[in-house]
């Protein structure tokens, strides 16, 4: 008889694999092509950094009650930091949120350097590459889905996800989905606000995406994003 594998005590060492393998990862040619090529020429404001140029892993509190997603890294935010929203508008806009909320222990996102602390949260992306456009192909969404379903299941203690943008509740949808989790997406409508009680009953709640085309347009304003994160901390149990 094989001796038994010692059973891990701490979801930790799991996460440090999952974020060593997607780091990794060479599934999307088109994107790895893209994001190197970005990390060779890039940004001039950015021209004396060395850019990440990987595809970025998730990063939190391996207890997190609750999963925040994206879409995508930034070309020249998460894509030369190497950590989910840090570098970028979309950070600058969401951080001091969750700062104030008490999720965050510092109200900005710089470098994977900077002491930032996620308390009882987890940030990940459907995509973990930076797409061309912020568009990714539905294959490319395909490849990455089982980096995903490899975070959600290292992560027990998740009661709430939060998708920002339709791109990742759309990707979520279709980890439900292969999960047998539901039957059906169309069940599911994307919208700023809106919530669901899934039958494994996990919440799922949706927020427009704080990129700078919706945060700049008014679309997304500071009270409409935090709104989303009050019911996120009142449903986890945190509040």
């Amino acid at each position: 008889m094989c001796p038994q594998r010692p059973v891990p005590k701490h979801p930790l060492p799991i996460l440090d694999q999952l974020q060593q393998n997607i780091a990794q990862c060479t599934r999307c040619p088109r994107l790895i092509t893209y994001i190197r090529g970005i990390g060779e020429t890039r940004r001039k404001s950015y021209r004396d950094q060395e850019y990440w140029a990987k595809p970025v892993p998730g990063f939190g509190d391996p207890n997190a009650r609750i999963l925040i997603l994206g879409l995508a890294p930034g070309a020249h935010g998460a894509n030369r930091t190497g950590r989910p929203f840090t570098g970028d508008g979309s950070g600058d806009f969401m951080y001091p949120v969750l700062h104030e909320l008490g999720l965050a222990s510092k109200p900005a996102a710089t470098s994977r350097d900077d002491g930032l602390k996620l308390r009882k949260i987890w940030i990940g992306s459907v995509v973990r590459c930076a797409p061309p456009g912020d568009k990714p192909t539905p294959q490319e969404i395909r490849n990455c889905s089982a980096h995903l379903t490899a975070e959600v299941a290292a992560l027990p203690k998740v009661r709430v996800v939060v998708c920002l943008g339709k791109i990742a509740w759309d990707g979520y949808l279709a980890h439900l989905l292969n999960e047998g989790v539901i039957e059906r997406r169309s069940a599911y409508t994307f919208r700023h606000g809106a919530e669901y009680l899934l039958p494994n009953k996990i919440t799922l709640l949706g927020s427009y995406h704080p990129s700078l085309r919706n945060t700049n347009t008014g679309r997304l304003n500071r009270p409409m994003f935090a709104r989303v994160f009050l019911r996120a901390l009142e449903l986890s149990g945190l509040a």
